[in-house]
């Protein structure tokens, strides 16, 4: 697992090689006790759940670094080292 990017007590990873279970392109989110897998491409939960303010938080963040996320995807899927990705402010 790697660690993409932290802020306001959420952090956002990635699994490499992590393209069985989902298929779709998507993220880690962990707040507190709460854990949620997140589509990379419309922020559609795909499985768990967050709070509703830190959800809109992740959405905001996924739609801003789309572009990023998805390159990040590649380089997961095929083992390869990911890049840190900047946090919301």
């Amino acid at each position: 697992m790697a660690v993409l990017s932290m802020f306001y007590g959420i952090i956002v990873s990635m699994y490499y090689f992590d393209n069985r279970q989902h298929k779709l392109p998507h993220i880690h989110v962990r707040y507190q006790d709460h854990e949620a897998v997140i589509a990379i491409e419309d922020g559609v939960v795909l499985e768990g759940d967050l709070p509703g303010n830190k959800m809109k938080l992740i959405q905001a963040w996924v739609e801003l670094h789309k572009d990023d996320l998805i390159a990040n995807w590649s380089l997961a899927i095929s083992g390869e080292g990911v890049f840190k990705i900047d946090p919301l402010r």
